[in-house]
């Protein structure tokens, strides 16, 4: 079965982690898919068609061709995205929604968020400066999530600290 890696990110702007993490998972799955996001529980100040663009040009420079932009799985709603990534690659693949260690604790908080766990694998990758929170872990778990923690250590750059 082909697994596909999910990637959204509300970045402003993509950094070099971001690439990093994009390099990570190039080699650990089939398919690589990126977009970038609005994060409902964040404000913005770069527009979404510019952080995509910024996204392209971070995907271009790397060696590994198994990663795509796909602009319309972006929707405030994970779930909506999964579905749009159903109806893009069909129900024979395997999907993993891959996300910071600084999102654990607002998961439960997402829309539908049990019916979104039973959709897809969820991969978490540490973020410097946000442990991974093993009390969040479990209460995804109860929720019905499957977890795996990706071994990476991606460079400690913040967009935040970058802006």
């Amino acid at each position: 079965m082909v697994n596909i890696a999910l990637f959204g990110t509300s970045a402003d702007p993509p950094t070099s982690a971001h690439q990093a993490i994009l390099n990570w998972l190039s080699h650990h799955y089939d398919h690589v898919a990126v977009w970038a996001s609005d994060n409902p529980f964040k404000s913005h100040q770069t527009t979404l068609e510019h952080r995509s663009k910024m996204l392209r040009l971070l995907i271009e420079e790397i060696a590994r061709r198994n990663i795509g932009l796909y602009p319309s799985l972006s929707s405030p709603r994970t779930l909506e995205t999964v579905e749009q990534a159903r109806k893009y690659w069909g129900m024979q693949v395997d999907l993993t929604l891959v996300i910071g260690s600084d999102l654990i604790s607002q998961m439960p908080r997402w829309y539908q968020i049990e019916k979104l766990l039973s959709q897809v694998q969820l991969l978490v990758v540490p973020r410097l400066g946000y442990e991974v929170d093993e009390a969040g872990l479990e209460e995804l778990r109860k929720l019905g999530a499957h977890i795996a923690i990706a071994d990476l250590k991606a460079p400690g750059v913040s967009s935040t600290a970058y802006r």
